[in-house]
């Protein structure tokens, strides 16, 4: 055992883990554990101008990179504006890991009205969180930040928090250190489950594989199965890039919805089947569904003929196996799915004026670079319009669907891939969530580059306002800031830009600069093109 303060046993223990940044906005209550980590000597520091900005930047680290990251902020009010950002990695099944602190010990529980006390911190973070807990003593430190680990990694990845009392961050007392806890374990591959997923893709015709985040990991194994059926594949959102959309068979939401009324097999990978299940309002007539997943919840939420209850290598593996045991194979599909590729394709260029704005990105970045959505009109656009090559290349908010951000959660990616170009989609609302952070950008170097689609709006409230309400705007207006002067102000390269044709210049240059980097994109909203068009279907003659 080793005589050391709090602070110190979790740094000590975040080493053990290989953490390798922390991002983080100290205050009075964790004043011990800012020490230790300027003390560390493999730990970086990221500071920012907001709590929640500390936590979507450990939610882009953790997306980007499949490894768990960590932030830490202030108890309290603190923790509370780092929650969007938590709860985002709850949906999103993202091992980010929240450190933050309590009132004094003799206070906890008491309900004295301390510095940032509320009632019940831990039963909030639990809410939240897929595990929380308190370190009451230095000696505790090691094992609940492995515990948290261990948590987070297991069955289906989740977010972690812990907090400490503000005087156990420098209190000292011995610690021993531990070795990272392994994962527990997974449930094995049922040969029974697998035997009857194989039975009914032997009797479909027309197969559809659906993935998910929690697919990355069998990228292969669903390729191959892909190949195998001749199905196509795919990926929504945070699981776009599983199978290239290169490939024949890689396709995202418009592509698939043109073979969907005569899909007769849904074969879903590490997914909640959210496009199948609701933002498709209907299902063919007979429609079989055959999950793969790690977490039993999630299977029981929808119903389904085969399930196998596994994580998704595995599962992908065994039932591929099986499939080729069997002699399973083509569906002889081949010109019907790619025609139905072209013709979504054809269609999604009348999504104007960002159809062809995201085309430039597409060009302009490398198959490995890293794009951030946004909840904006162009943010929508890009689950379709913008075409993803790479696992972890398009890095989304998920179903949470968090407003502002996209431009923070970019500044997490390119911390964990400096070598890599990053752009953040974004509206001028969303920006401004977190417009602050063009000072952290500044002042860490963090050359993310950053497109501001500019309407003067909350773009789909003010639409449907208008649409749906008789034409009552409210609150949905905006009064925007001059964003070059903005940019300039932070100082961060700015540019405007009015036609695709303008960006790919602007953004080359951008990019090659390695500089953080605003581009101001004006828009009429009432000149956009509605995004959703190819992301809620209705049933045919609806």
């Amino acid at each position: 055992m080793t005589v050391m303060s709090g602070g110190e046993a979790i740094v000590r223990q975040l080493e053990k883990h290989e953490i390798d940044t922390v991002f983080g906005l100290p205050g009075v209550q964790t004043y011990g554990l800012f020490d230790a980590l300027a003390r560390s000597n493999s730990i970086r520091t990221v500071g920012a101008r907001h709590e929640q900005a500390c936590g979507y930047m450990a939610f882009g680290y953790a997306r980007s990179t499949g490894r768990p990251a960590v932030f830490s902020v202030v108890p309290g009010p603190g923790m509370l504006n780092a929650g969007a950002a938590l709860l985002t990695a709850l949906g999103g099944n993202e091992p980010v890991l929240c450190l933050t602190g309590q009132v004094p010990t003799q206070f906890l529980d008491r309900g004295y009205g301390h510095l940032h006390e509320m009632p019940d911190q831990l039963a909030t973070m639990r809410s939240i969180t897929k595990f929380a807990d308190r370190i009451d003593t230095p000696a505790m430190a090691p094992y609940r930040v492995a515990r948290a680990f261990q948590e987070m990694t297991s069955g289906r990845s989740g977010p972690a928090a812990l907090e400490m009392p503000w005087d156990q961050f420098t209190a000292r007392g011995e610690v021993e250190l531990f070795e990272p806890l392994p994962c527990l374990p997974d449930p094995p591959v049922d040969e029974a489950q697998i035997a009857a997923a194989a039975k009914l893709i032997g009797e479909a015709k027309a197969p559809m594989i659906f993935v998910g985040s929690g697919a990355i990991e069998a990228a292969e194994e669903a390729k191959a199965l892909a190949e195998r059926l001749e199905a196509p594949v795919l990926g929504f959102r945070s699981g776009r890039g599983i199978v290239s959309e290169a490939e024949p068979l890689g396709f995202n939401i418009a592509h698939a919805y043109e073979l969907w009324a005569e899909t007769d097999l849904v074969i879903g990978i590490g997914t909640r089947l959210e496009v199948p299940g609701w933002r498709w309002s209907w299902r063919p007539e007979g429609l079989k569904v055959i999950r793969i997943d790690i977490d039993i919840a999630e299977l029981r939420r929808s119903r389904r003929d085969a399930d196998i209850h596994a994580r998704s290598r595995p599962g992908a593996a065994a039932l591929l196996a099986e499939v080729e045991r069997l002699g399973l194979s083509r569906s002889g599909r081949g010109e019907k799915i790619a025609a139905a590729k072209a013709k979504a394709e054809g269609e999604i260029t009348e999504i104007r004026p960002h159809a062809q704005y995201l085309a430039v990105l597409r060009e302009v970045m490398p198959e490995d670079g890293i794009v951030t959505d946004e909840l904006c009109q162009a943010g929508f656009a890009s689950w379709y319009a913008y075409p993803v090559y790479r696992p972890r290349s398009f890095v989304s908010s998920g179903y949470q669907g968090t407003l502002g951000s996209g431009f923070p959660t970019a500044l997490g990616c390119k911390v964990a891939h400096p070598d890599k170009p990053v752009v953040a989609i974004t509206g001028d609302g969303g920006f401004m969530f977190a417009v602050q952070e063009l000072s952290t950008a500044a002042q860490y170097g963090i050359g993310v580059v950053t497109l501001v689609f500019n309407n003067s709006a909350f773009g789909n409230v003010r639409r449907d306002q208008e649409t749906l309400f008789e034409g009552r705007v409210l609150a949905s207006e905006l009064k925007n800031p001059d964003f070059l002067k903005l940019a300039d102000a932070f100082g961060v390269d700015g540019a405007r830009v009015t036609s695709p044709a303008e960006l790919k210049p602007v953004l080359e240059r951008m990019l090659a600069s390695g500089r953080p980097g605003l581009i101001e994109i004006p828009l009429e909203l009432r000149e956009e093109s509605v995004p959703w068009r190819f992301i809620h279907r209705q049933a045919p003659g609806k």
